[in-house]
């Protein structure tokens, strides 16, 4: 320590200037940072206005504000804190490696060198104050049903990014609202709360620690939607959208999510099928028809004038026909699915590929997104689901479980998929949760494929032109049987991609036939 030549009073700092200059406390360091120009910064080497010298040299506001957030393992003593110089070889060292003469700060509650923070107490001391003072109902401690979301809060690997969390998130207020109302932590009655990000976030966080069960968020989204839409109908509407939405669309969500197969995108799909027929009601009573009244002209009149919920309102006619509400025989014309029209030329396919497996200016999630649909015609709403749980390794070769078929990895897109696991910890994460490859921003959650989509498109990667090229390309190489187990295809979809790429089953079928003969 020595006396600051700004303030006058004898604190710990550095000599400015690369240690050539006069002596600065921290304190005065940024003051007297901010009247000079810009310099380069020691950590990310680009000419930035400087916000503090560090004994490493001058660092740059950015990056001041990541070190601080995000410690780091020191290159001499292993511990996580913030590192402010370079070794000789280097690495970066934390403070009390740069100054072993100097006795080091010690935290006042477990005793070990630290960062400290106000109260002389180090980031994992302090986080955990904080957390019993979030969950307490007397400030005494954490009641016992509380204590696993407790320790999955103070648990985080960075405690900074938990502490930020805990002082600027409105989901942090609404936990210590929803800790002081014991009765309140359950689904029915986050339910009920007004519909936001911040109640999601938190839902997440309770099932994460084990506080409540989890559950299908996807069927959750469409039950919770369906119940607030019919409570807004008008009751003769009510009394025939409730059944269709609860017997026919809602049901089956439900076999298809006791298949784990219910998506984000199919949920969107059945709300879509249920405004068709709200739609579809309200042109009638705008018409002054019925169900009852209806004709097959009536019918065409409709499906011309909104060719948007053409398809969709097809369930509920087909619905309404089978219980006897319409008269029979009455049908809306749609022709059926095309096969895709957007394709991308080969060389471009190619040229795509390789940036995601080079190109290190991409961010990782886009290079191994971007990678995964290229080579495996995987689609978003796939990739989003895949866990560490599906990554497999041998003494040789890395492997990737989809659709119950391990795949091998190429070594870059391996190595890209390790990198992606280690960089992506959620800031909350329980003991049991599955690790998704692109964790969401609700904890437990996967990312949500439609701003993936976004995302990638931002980076020139769009995602639907690739994975149709890619399923083209996998034709070539595999009968379209294989294809369809391996890449989730329906069979019949499969055989006209097939078509398509001027394939056929009749040769893989021969084939086969003549093996088991």
């Amino acid at each position: 320590m020595e006396m600051c030549g700004v303030c006058g009073r004898v604190r710990r700092g550095q000599r400015i200037d690369g240690g050539r200059g006069p002596f600065h406390c921290d304190s005065c360091v940024p003051r007297e940072a901010r009247k000079r120009t810009a310099r380069e910064c020691a950590l990310c080497d680009r000419g930035k206005t400087v916000r503090i010298f560090w004994p490493m040299g001058p660092v740059c506001g950015p990056c001041y504000r990541a070190a601080l957030s995000t410690p780091t393992q020191c290159a001499s003593c292993g511990r996580q804190r913030v590192l402010v110089g370079r070794a000789a070889g280097g690495g970066l060292l934390c403070r009390t490696c740069v100054f072993p003469g100097e006795p080091p700060e010690r935290c006042g509650a477990c005793g070990e060198p630290a960062d400290l923070l106000p109260g002389r107490r180090c980031p994992r001391c302090t986080l955990a104050a904080r957390v019993t003072d979030l969950l307490s109902v007397d400030g005494a401690g954490v009641p016992e049903p509380l204590q696993p979301l407790a320790a999955v809060l103070t648990g985080a690997d960075n405690p900074y990014r938990v502490l930020e969390w805990m002082r600027r998130s409105p989901a942090a207020r609404l936990l210590r609202h929803l800790a002081l109302q014991p009765d309140a932590l359950d689904h029915q009655a986050l339910d009920a709360l007004p519909h936001r990000a911040v109640t999601a976030y938190v839902r997440g966080l309770l099932v994460t620690a084990g506080i409540l069960p989890p559950r299908d968020e996807n069927l959750a989204l469409l039950t919770n939607w369906a119940a607030r839409t019919m409570t807004a109908l008008p009751p003769q509407h009510a009394a025939l959208i409730r059944p269709f939405a609860e017997w026919h669309i809602i049901r089956d969500a439900r076999r298809r999510s006791a298949r784990g197969r219910y998506t984000y995108v199919a949920h969107k799909g059945d709300c879509g099928n249920i405004r068709a027929a709200i739609d579809f009601l309200n042109w009638l009573d705008s018409h002054r028809l019925s169900l009852a009244a209806l004709e097959q002209r009536h019918l065409d009149t409709w499906a011309t004038g909104r060719p948007s919920l053409r398809a969709r309102s097809i369930p509920f006619i087909r619905w309404a026909t089978a219980r006897r509400l319409t008269a029979t025989g009455l049908l809306i014309e749609h022709p059926p699915a095309q096969l895709p029209g957007h394709f991308q030329v080969e060389a471009v396919h190619h040229e795509e590929l390789r940036r995601c497996l080079n190109d290190t200016v991409l961010p990782l999630d886009v290079r191994v997104t971007g990678a995964l649909v290229r080579l495996y015609a995987l689609p978003l709403t796939r990739i989003v689901e895949l866990t560490a749980d599906q990554l497999h390794r041998n003494e040789d070769h890395t492997y990737l479980t989809i659709n119950r078929h391990p795949v091998l990895l190429p070594p870059k897109l391996a190595h890209l998929i390790d990198d992606q696991l280690r960089h992506s910890t959620p800031r909350h994460s329980g003991p049991h949760e599955h690790r998704y490859l692109l964790p969401g921003h609700i904890p437990g959650r996967p990312r949500n494929p439609a701003g993936l989509a976004d995302t990638m498109r931002r980076h020139g990667l769009p995602a639907r032109a690739a994975r149709n090229t890619a399923v083209m390309e996998a034709l070539v190489d595999l009968p379209p049987m294989v294809i369809s187990d391996l890449f989730g295809i329906q069979p019949k979809t499969a055989e006209r991609w097939a078509t398509l790429a001027a394939g056929s089953w009749a040769d893989f079928l021969a084939v086969r036939e003549g093996n088991q003969g």
